[in-house]
């Protein structure tokens, strides 16, 4: 089984590190992984988006144009990759920055106010954490736990203070998603 993923958002929403502690979850568990970056003009401001592809089997390509689940932090990101989902996929949208619902009505949308989450949790940056929460809700190949011990595993040590914040961060995404944020379409 081969699961696709899109993250994108704006530089400096921590989009590159959501896609690598997904990475480093999957293989850390013994799946195949890919992880793409991809940044815009601007590292900070611009856009940037990562693609990670996590397989049982060898992965043949790491090339993403159908995601099965597309993580979007605003809204050019959900303007550009709300479409490119496949039917009866997953899209989550950051409702903190993005001003309109998802317009498909063939795949599952988990809305999430991911920069308010974040700030009762004491750090705005943790928003890309409540996101990757709550897009486990919907992934079948990783748990809360499998991103949690990638999180205790590779945190950079410049970071490693905020370590607990992070796993909070997952765990309130997770579930509020479960609670609230599921709309089946």
């Amino acid at each position: 089984m081969q699961t696709e993923l899109i993250l994108a958002g704006f530089g400096g929403q921590g989009i590159m590190f959501a896609g690598q502690v997904l990475s480093y979850a999957a293989m850390d568990i013994g799946k195949q992984v890919t992880w793409i970056p991809s940044y815009g003009p601007e590292m900070r401001g611009g856009t940037a988006n990562c693609t990670v592809v996590i397989s049982d089997e060898e992965i043949g390509s790491p090339v993403v144009k159908n995601p099965d689940i597309a993580l979007v932090m605003n809204l050019p990101s959900l303007d550009k990759y709300e479409p490119l989902v496949k039917p009866g996929g997953m899209l989550v949208i950051n409702e903190s920055m993005v001003d309109r619902s998802a317009r498909r009505t063939d795949i599952k949308v988990i809305s999430i106010p991911c920069s308010e989450i974040a700030e009762q949790i004491g750090n705005i940056r943790l928003a890309n954490m409540v996101a990757v929460g709550a897009l486990l809700s919907g992934l079948d190949v990783l748990t809360v736990a499998d991103v949690e011990a990638a999180l205790m595993a590779h945190m950079p040590g410049r970071h490693r203070h905020l370590l607990s914040k992070n796993i909070e961060a997952v765990h309130r995404g997770y579930e509020y998603a479960k609670a609230h944020a599921v709309v089946t379409r």
